[in-house]
């Protein structure tokens, strides 16, 4: 599936730094299938207690480190909006490899969100 796909996105493999980053900055949960900024632990600690997690840092570690209760973690986590990148793409056409945007980025991916976030 991610072949059909991977002429029209760009992935690679987060840090735990830019996992924090993006969570502080941009993180939103699904809480009563609504839309919820994270204000306090107490709504994390709320809906994924019974799984032992009990704050924020608890739920970035479980997605980085992709731990027992990765996939509870991640469909409570809303999808991340980010803006376009700061100075645009260099080549929406080509693939990463070949000089372009599109593809698997590896580690290199935080050069990028750290650009849109």
């Amino acid at each position: 599936m991610l072949r059909r796909i991977e002429p029209y996105v760009t992935f690679g493999y987060p840090s735990k730094s830019l996992i924090t980053k993006l969570v502080y900055k941009r993180g939103f949960v699904k809480i009563n299938k609504q839309r919820v900024p994270i204000n306090d632990n107490a709504m994390i600690e709320d809906n994924l207690g019974k799984f032992g997690l009990k704050c924020v840092e608890d739920l970035i570690h479980e997605i980085a480190t992709c731990g027992p209760h990765f996939k509870e973690a991640n469909n409570f986590i809303w999808t991340f909006k980010l803006k376009s990148p700061t100075k645009g793409f260099v080549h929406k056409r080509q693939s990463y490899i070949n000089g372009g945007d599109w593809g698997n980025r590896e580690d290199k991916i935080a050069a990028l969100i750290k650009r849109m976030i």
